[in-house]
């Protein structure tokens, strides 16, 4: 059978986009701010998967794709590139982080103490029916745990006066202990960038940070959560999970010895560890902690502690998957992902009719 074009294509297309408009609009239209600032935990989801930091312009894909997290991606990951790439950011100093949550699960206490933050960690899985009405719950988000005396307690979080938070790391007082082995920080070698290079295997690690930290994030928990359940050798402790905002710096092009912030980024930050293998007693003897690393835009905590998790589980060796650095590295790309799935919906005629005719062929020879 011949591949047969499909009559009227270009119009068929058009009153497509059209229906799309139709069901994208409504009576009561969402804004892009009210988007920003009521999704933040989507907004930091998408950004990371995107590999783009802008809230506005993740705001503006989800409202022109109707909350579609892949579509949103592939908008960001398609405007993102058509920027010039004018510099190249100087290594961030995580230690200066300005903490909004920081907490340990290795260690009861640490410097500076363990710092909730917000987290949903410790909230009743209630839906709360108050946020129907809208303005009972706009008029509860101003006023919730603040007093006639605490008049400050209702501003926004992000442009309240309070002092900085900065604390040491508890990685770096298990390296001076000598227990800890070298961390991402200390490798030496030029970041790899996935984004500019063709991805071979071996990767090195920072490309493996790069493509996790850009990861779906169902996908990376999904191999994290393989590894602890037994298909794998990773079931790390969480040393040190902190969330906070970090400068971005470039040099400055008439004195290289000189930077100049360009802004800060929220993002969220994970050392997982695990101790080394040991198979014989003089392993067992020079056992040392080693492990992975997260680091993902926004709040994001579950997916920096998968990317940790998945990290920890590539330093090792084994035959499970997650174990296996290419199944890893090349099915968890969101973008990739939705789009080999999604082009099942274009024509294929000429491959099934082949396919057809083989079955009816086999079929006529049984007869």
């Amino acid at each position: 059978m011949a591949y047969v074009a499909v009559t009227g294509g270009q119009e068929a297309i058009e009153q497509s986009l059209r229906l799309l408009e139709i069901f994208r609009n409504s009576e009561e239209d969402i804004s892009v701010k009210s988007i920003q600032e009521h999704m933040s935990l989507l907004i930091d989801k998408i950004m990371s998967e995107a590999g783009l930091y802008s809230r506005e312009y993740t705001a503006l894909a989800l409202k022109q794709c109707e909350g579609s997290v892949e579509e949103a991606v592939f908008l960001l990951r398609a405007y993102r590139s058509t920027l010039q790439r004018d510099y190249y950011s100087l290594p961030v100093d995580m230690g200066s982080m300005r903490l909004i949550r920081r907490i340990s699960a290795a260690f009861k206490d640490i410097p500076g103490g363990q710092i909730l933050g917000p987290a949903y960690d410790y909230s009743h899985r209630l839906l709360d029916f108050s946020l129907l009405d809208t303005k009972n719950g706009s008029d509860a988000d101003h006023t919730a745990g603040a007093g006639p005396e605490d008049p400050d307690s209702a501003k926004d979080p992000d442009t309240a006066e309070a002092p900085d938070i900065i604390c040491s790391r508890v990685s770096d007082l298990l390296r001076s202990d000598s227990v800890l082995q070298g961390a991402a920080s200390d490798d030496d070698t030029p970041p790899f960038d996935v984004t500019c290079n063709l991805l071979t295997f071996p990767a090195p690690r920072s490309a493996r940070l790069q493509t996790f930290a850009r990861s779906d994030a169902g996908f990376l928990g999904g191999v994290a959560y393989s590894s602890m359940r037994g298909y794998g050798a990773v079931h790390p402790t969480v040393s040190e999970l902190r969330c906070g905002y970090v400068e971005i710096c470039v040099p400055y092009l008439l004195d290289e010895e000189e930077c100049v912030c360009i802004g800060d980024i929220l993002v969220t930050e994970v050392e997982a560890l695990v101790p080394s293998s040991t198979e014989t007693d003089e392993d067992f003897e020079k056992m040392t902690l080693s492990g992975g690393y997260g680091l993902i835009f926004g709040r994001n905590e579950n997916k920096a502690i998968a990317m940790a998790i998945a990290d920890a589980s590539l330093q090792t060796t084994g035959d499970t998957p997650s174990q296996d650095e290419e199944f890893v590295l090349t099915h968890g790309d969101c973008l990739e992902m939705s789009g080999f799935i999604s082009h099942l919906k274009l024509p294929h005629y000429v491959t099934f009719q082949s396919k057809l005719d083989r079955v009816r062929e086999k079929e006529n020879t049984h007869d």
